[in-house]
């Protein structure tokens, strides 16, 4: 099998927006904010979504399974309070759950978070529950910075995570970190905020000693680690100045990442870089990047493509494209074997 550990529904039927659009109003007037049961979304819609897009695309690149959350850029937790970003939570939760029953064998949920900058993350525990024991989610997103841009959030190694952590290792799910979008106008959003978040959670980690107390937490660094691989070196040395064990002891234990580079070079890197139980093959497809690279003639997010031209053993190559996946996201592993994959 391929297994994509990072797809997002940036393809949902405009209903979604046209709803939180209301909610985002609603915060001015109250009169003008809408009510959960105003969306209204048939499955012939949802089939109108994705079969002419994301699977569509997995066909033509021989992707078998997507895990699949709601749009990274759309969660902006920074618009009002808890109470508004948990309602949106459960919209955007709900829907992608429904594409998951439509395509069992394609799709499989994670879950959004309603996080909320200033908001005690315990608050997102019982979203995260929910999404797990109705939905069968087998992972979460996490975002680092629910302020969009301004890193108002303590960083993850601080104990006030504690409580998502500890309801991740109960039910032994990862959780891939991605922020959404920024408000701050230094920082666009997928050029720059995505990957500096990826390495600021890096660094963040690297610092701290977090896998002491969760030693079987499992953390999904997107978009090839930021720019962790082409500064190995530079990580390796602060790790040694700040007196912390190798790398490969203090965080490959329970630090992934994932193939999103959209180039050959870049992706030759991640792959010469990193361990290859490390790896897991993603391309956050119709994402950040859309577009045909006209130096190759394929899309930049055609990431199969980069990962088989690496020079990759079958093994490592199989590791990659799904060992890895089902050793990451054990709940993923269940329900394949339950489905006879």
């Amino acid at each position: 099998m391929i297994i994509d550990c990072h797809g997002h529904y940036t393809t949902a039927p405009p209903a979604l927006q046209e709803w939180r659009d209301r909610q985002i109003a609603g915060l001015q007037d109250p009169a003008a904010a809408p009510d959960p049961r105003d969306l209204r979304v048939s499955d012939d819609d949802l089939r109108r979504s994705v079969e002419p897009n994301q699977l569509r695309l997995m066909d033509e690149r021989g992707i078998d399974l997507t895990i699949f959350s709601p749009r990274a850029s759309f969660m902006a937790h920074h618009i009002g309070d808890f109470a508004t970003s948990a309602r949106w939570a459960a919209l955007c939760n709900e829907l992608v759950h429904r594409v998951s029953r439509l395509y069992p064998e394609r799709f499989v949920p994670a879950a959004m978070l309603p996080q909320s900058p200033g908001a005690d993350p315990a608050t997102c525990v019982p979203e995260l529950t929910r999404c797990v024991e109705e939905y069968g989610a087998v992972a979460l997103n996490l975002n680092p910075d629910p302020s969009g841009g301004h890193w108002t959030a303590p960083p993850l190694t601080d104990r006030s995570w504690y409580p998502v952590y500890e309801k991740m290792v109960e039910y032994d799910i990862p959780a891939m970190v991605h922020v959404s979008t920024s408000v701050n106008p230094a920082f666009h959003t997928t050029g720059a905020h995505y990957l500096n978040a990826d390495t600021t959670v890096f660094m963040q980690l690297l610092q701290g000693d977090l896998f002491k107390d969760f030693p079987t937490l499992r953390l999904v660094i997107p978009h090839g680690g930021g720019a962790v691989p082409y500064h190995w070196g530079r990580f390796r040395g602060l790790a040694m100045a700040l007196g912390k064990p190798p790398l490969e002891e203090h965080l490959l234990r329970n630090v992934f990442f994932d193939t999103c580079v959209y180039h050959q070079p870049g992706s030759d890197l991640l792959f010469g870089v990193l361990p290859v139980r490390n790896l897991l093959f993603a391309s956050e497809m119709i994402g950040a990047v859309r577009d045909i690279d006209p130096a190759t003639g394929h899309h930049f997010d055609d990431t199969r493509r980069y990962a088989e031209a690496a020079g990759l053993s079958t093994t490592a190559l199989a590791d990659i494209q799904e060992n890895n996946a089902r050793t990451v996201y054990p709940r993923l592993d269940a329900l394949l074997t339950q489905q006879g994959r």
